[in-house]
């Protein structure tokens, strides 16, 4: 039952962060309290969410705010990561929504009361519904309502966070929301995938000039997300597949923030490629406090006929219980791999975590498969900070059960369990042995 880390990792120093992360769509709830989301939009489309489900109540976070805080604390962490509603403290009108933007002081003070340091995500895909309207992340002017967001959310805030982030996982909102339509809003074009990377990437450089102005004490950043990609087999044909996978699915979004430019394979999207304009890059590549970098799983390619790449199922290898292989050695790859290309500042790992088909039984959720899965990549972490990677921190996915998504609440990330009718949380046992590795350690 035990997660148990080397007495001389640094992992296990008191400098050394761990957290636990949520985001705001999948938990709060409260949704008359706010402006309506594209999530909101989505989940009212049928057949878009598995078990058409919403986000209107999720875990009633917001009216319950006072309780989780309270759960944070019984786990022992050193920081909490959760996300900003944009629909919540920004009115249509551009003005801030003071009762929204109160919910979030109370939090925050809240947490810093307690000693946990608050790891703010400004986006976390809850895009406002108005802002879509005139196009989203379709349209430039989005990027600099963003910065004009960060700019009044980081004032207002003032010194209680921690640390920001601009976005998590551009790939998501870009790619799975624009490009292949299964994530809102819920549009499928190639050409519409690449622009809205490209807006989102600009939006983030344009809110790291506020958020460097207006917060110099946090540690700003930007949350990435990586999929390593790995050929089939040595054959040659499929090397070069993985390599273009690669740059698209991952590099896409990290290169331009370091070397500030799009991957090569940019020249093969033709009339697809997205519209840049001159000093676009000098703005995307803004100093970076940290890197946040979340892991799940990896992806094996092979080669198609017409010389593109095509991603197979791993039949035979172990899974989560939403269909993800689990493979760690691909975490310490991805870390020292992305420490080998760019000249990375302080990495956090900001989500890393494992749906699985928890049963409540008798106040007990016996997850020892989620405990196997944190005990072998958190080792592959500590493998890459000895092969030189720096790693500042760990957030485990999730706090609680939540919204998962597209797939509603069928897929359960939480170390706490949550009862959906009733909002009881119970601790899982993976829960209590993440605890147990916090208490544990030196110092």
């Amino acid at each position: 039952m035990k997660i148990m880390l080397p007495s001389q990792s640094p992992m296990m120093s008191k400098d050394f962060v761990f957290g636990v992360a949520t985001a705001s769509f999948q938990i709060e709830g409260g949704a008359d309290q706010r402006l309506p989301c594209i999530w909101d939009t989505f989940c009212a489309t049928p057949g878009k969410i598995r078990d058409g489900s919403d986000g209107k109540q999720a875990c009633e976070h917001y009216n319950l705010w006072q309780q989780d805080v309270e759960l944070i604390e019984s786990l022992g962490v050193d920081a909490y990561r959760l996300s900003i509603s944009w629909p919540r403290v920004i009115n249509q009108d551009g003005s801030l929504n003071e009762q929204g933007v109160n919910f979030y002081i109370q939090l925050l003070d809240a947490l810093n009361d307690k000693g946990i340091k608050p790891f703010v995500t400004l986006y976390h895909w809850d895009l406002p519904q108005h802002i879509e309207d005139k196009g989203g992340w379709l349209n430039r002017e989005t990027a600099y309502l963003f910065q004009d967001y960060a700019d009044k959310i980081s004032q207002a805030l003032g010194k209680r966070v921690h640390s920001y982030a601009t976005f998590n996982e551009p790939f998501c909102s870009a790619y799975l929301g624009y490009e292949v339509g299964i994530h809102a809003p819920g549009l499928a074009k190639v050409q519409y995938g690449r622009q809205a990377a490209h807006h989102i990437l600009l939006a983030h450089g344009l809110a790291m000039q506020v958020l460097q102005k207006n917060s110099p004490q946090s540690l700003n950043g930007i949350v990435l997300n990586f999929t390593p990609c790995y050929p089939a087999t040595d054959s040659q044909a499929d090397i070069d597949a993985t390599k273009l996978a690669d740059e698209y699915m991952n590099q896409w979004y990290i290169k331009p923030l370091f070397d500030g430019a799009y991957p090569d394979s940019f020249a093969l999207l033709g009339e697809d490629a997205p519209r840049i304009e001159t000093g676009d890059f000098d703005i995307i590549r803004q100093p970076l406090d940290y890197l946040g970098i979340n892991f799940y799983t990896r992806a094996v390619y092979t080669a198609t006929a017409q010389g593109s790449y095509q991603q197979i199922d791993m039949a035979d290898k172990p899974k989560t219980d939403i269909g993800w292989e689990i493979y760690p050695q691909a975490f310490t790859d991805l870390l020292t791999s992305l420490h080998a290309l760019y000249p990375l500042p302080p990495i956090y790992i900001t989500e890393n975590g494992a749906a699985m088909a928890d049963k409540l039984d008798a106040d007990i959720v016996n997850d020892q498969d989620r405990i196997d899965y944190y005990q072998a990549h958190l080792l592959a972490v500590n493998a890459a900070i000895e092969q030189g990677v720096t790693v500042a921190g760990y957030f485990a996915w999730s706090l609680m059960d939540n919204f998962e998504w597209a797939e509603g609440y069928l897929k359960r990330f939480g170390i706490v369990y949550v009862d959906y009718q009733t909002q009881q949380r119970t601790i899982k046992n993976s829960g209590l042995a993440y605890r147990d590795l916090i208490n544990s350690r030196n110092g």
